[in-house]
């Protein structure tokens, strides 16, 4: 019951849509009603706003970071503090304050990798900075960093339970990408920094 109870808090934790706080914050325009119509900090971007973008980006990250580091706090398991971060990962994916449409997860789930382990983190973060210096592709980083994880994840880990959390948090940021994916493949896809239409 105990540990029910704190992947239902770690959902609830994920939920907060920080693009949705943080463009009122600023008197933006609903992120859902622009650009890709995703509410995250790649379209809040696209508002011109990059102080907005920037609140959303740290505010979606520690809120998968905090779920994690409380559940280690609280004395659970590494195990069980990775399946809050993955609960929280849901959360922003499924949240419960926007009818369950929320967005794409990336830096929640980076947020909950660096709650896991900071080399892991880190090891996503080069491959996603690397990508998206080389392409301007937002989605594509998202991509090849959600395979990178799991895969530093058994190097960083070896075989360890929560290297399968970092597998379905992977396959889950593909699937949300699926639409990105095609984009990319027709060449139709927007790049980082492009303005709102």
């Amino acid at each position: 019951m105990t540990f029910l109870l704190l992947l239902l808090a770690a959902y609830l934790i994920g939920s907060v849509p920080f693009a949705i706080v943080s463009s009122r914050l600023f008197g933006l325009a609903d992120p859902r009603q622009y650009g890709s119509g995703n509410p995250g900090a790649t379209n809040v971007l696209r508002s011109g706003n990059k102080m907005a973008a920037l609140l959303t980006l740290a505010g979606d990250c520690a809120k998968g970071w905090f779920a994690v580091w409380l559940a280690g706090r609280l004395g659970f398991t590494p195990t069980e503090a990775a399946l809050a971060g993955l609960a929280a990962f849901l959360g922003h994916i499924f949240t419960v304050f926007l009818r369950f449409n929320g967005g794409k997860g990336v830096a929640t789930a980076l947020g909950v990798l660096a709650g896991i382990n900071g080399w892991i983190a880190l090891s996503a973060l080069g491959v996603w900075l690397a990508v998206a210096f080389a392409t301007r592709y937002s989605s594509a980083a998202a991509v090849c960093a959600a395979v990178a994880a799991p895969v530093a994840g058994l190097l960083v880990l070896g075989n360890d339970p929560v290297v399968v959390v970092l597998g379905l948090i992977a396959v889950l940021l593909l699937w949300r990408h699926a639409a990105n994916i095609r984009r990319l493949l027709d060449g139709s896809e927007s790049r980082i920094g492009g303005r709102k239409t």
